[in-house]
């Protein structure tokens, strides 16, 4: 791939987005994207991944405009799951961290709402400023803002495609900690290793109850839970986890 890396470490993938000068969202990146995420939903090694950009300055600052004007509406004659490659790491069974290390803007901020966990840097930057070309917010942000801001902000941040500072951002929880510059990955890696140690088997669970079952009402989303509990209890790793409690020592779990 040319404009995504992947490394891994410990049960810990890490992609890199890398499109010079703001690393944005071009049709190659999503495709590459796309490609990056389905190898790690398949790689059984990997638990945890991050999500970055290349450099200081971006995250990602948006789509690509140029291919906007050269190609037309960026929605129409895609491929299905090209379309589709927000939802796709949205729901992947694994637990995901954006770390936000400079502007997160358009499609920027929309990718890393589709994360499960954001950190940023003190110096990052977020918005949603497709009205100012006279468009919208078209990769999930009209969808995902609201749920996570309330609706009055987000239509307020997308009425006005104002940018607001890391601090902001974490008031709004719409990131969940704020770091120094240039700490960024250390403050991903170390909560990454945190979220490695444990069972794929709990850690799916738990995402997929979350995203589903605040779709839910309560009642519906506890069924789901009752059940999703009862087939976790079955596998190899709560079995693993409940003897080492018993045996006073560290569970070593194989994600089975």
């Amino acid at each position: 791939m040319e404009k995504i890396s992947v490394t891994k470490n410990n049960g810990i993938a890490t992609v890199v987005i890398d499109n010079p000068p703001m690393n944005a969202l071009g049709d190659q990146v999503r495709t590459e994207l796309l490609e990056a995420f389905k190898d790690l939903k398949a790689d059984h090694e990997v638990v945890a991944i991050i999500l970055t950009g290349a450099g200081e300055r971006a995250f990602m600052a948006g789509a690509d405009i140029k291919e906007f004007n050269e190609s037309g509406n960026p929605h129409k004659n895609k491929p299905v799951e090209e379309e589709n490659v927000f939802n796709f790491i949205e729901s992947i069974p694994k637990p995901t961290i954006a770390l936000i290390n400079g502007y997160a803007l358009g499609g920027g901020l929309e990718l890393a709402l589709t994360c499960d966990i954001r950190i940023a840097e003190e110096h990052a930057k977020f918005g949603l400023p497709e009205v100012k070309l006279g468009l919208l917010p078209g990769g999930g942000g009209t969808q995902r803002l609201p749920r996570i801001v309330g609706p009055s902000k987000a239509k307020e941040l997308m009425f006005t495609g104002d940018h607001i500072p890391a601090e902001e951002a974490l008031q709004l929880n719409m990131i969940s900690k704020v770091v120094p510059k240039g700490e960024g990955m250390k403050a991903a890696i170390q909560l990454a290793e945190k979220v490695a140690n444990h069972s794929l088997q709990a850690l799916s669970r738990i995402k997929r109850l979350v995203n589903e079952g605040s779709e839910l009402p309560l009642d519906e989303g506890l069924v789901i839970e009752r059940q999703l509990f009862s087939e976790l209890f079955e596998t190899k790793d709560a079995k693993e986890g409940i003897s080492a409690f018993v045996e006073k020592r560290k569970p070593v779990f194989t994600h089975e």
